[in-house]
C-alpha cells in the first residue's frame, strides 16, 4: 500500500469532496497485485507534487459501501476529484507518465 491518505466512508466527504486541492483517489484492496504495482509510483506522484495534490486510498474490501456508491467495479480505479467533482478516472494499474498525465492540467 502507497502512503495515501486513508480514505472511509466517515472522512470522504471532507478529505475529497471539500478538498482546496484536486485528490487523485485510488480504490484498491490488498490482495490486489496491479494495485500494490502502482502504490510506489502513487507516492512519487504525490511527493511530486506536494502541496498540489492529494493521493487519497480506499482499500474496497474494508470500504464496500463507498466503493459501490462510486461503481467500482474492477481495481485498481484511480479517480481524480476537483472542487468536489469528478474530474477524470482510468481503470488499471497505469505507468507513470500516464499517472502524470491523469492529474496534469488539474494541479
Amino acid at each position: 500500500m502507497s502512503k495515501g491518505i486513508q480514505i472511509t466512508g466517515a472522512n470522504f466527504e471532507g478529505e475529497v469532496l471539500q478538498s482546496p486541492i484536486p485528490v487523485l483517489v485510488d480504490f484498491w484492496a490488498a490482495w490486489c497485485t496491479p494495485c500494490k504495482m502502482i502504490g510506489p509510483l502513487l507516492d512519487e506522484l504525490g511527493e511530486n507534487y506536494g502541496e498540489r495534490l492529494k493521493i487519497g486510498k480506499v482499500n474496497v474490501d474494508e470500504e464496500n459501501a463507498l466503493a459501490v456508491q462510486h461503481n467500482i467495479v474492477s481495481i485498481p480505479t484511480l479517480i481524480v476529484y476537483k472542487d468536489g467533482q469528478i474530474a477524470r478516472q482510468k481503470v488499471g494499474a497505469l505507468p507513470k507518465h500516464e499517472l502524470e498525465n491523469l492529474v496534469k492540467g488539474l494541479v
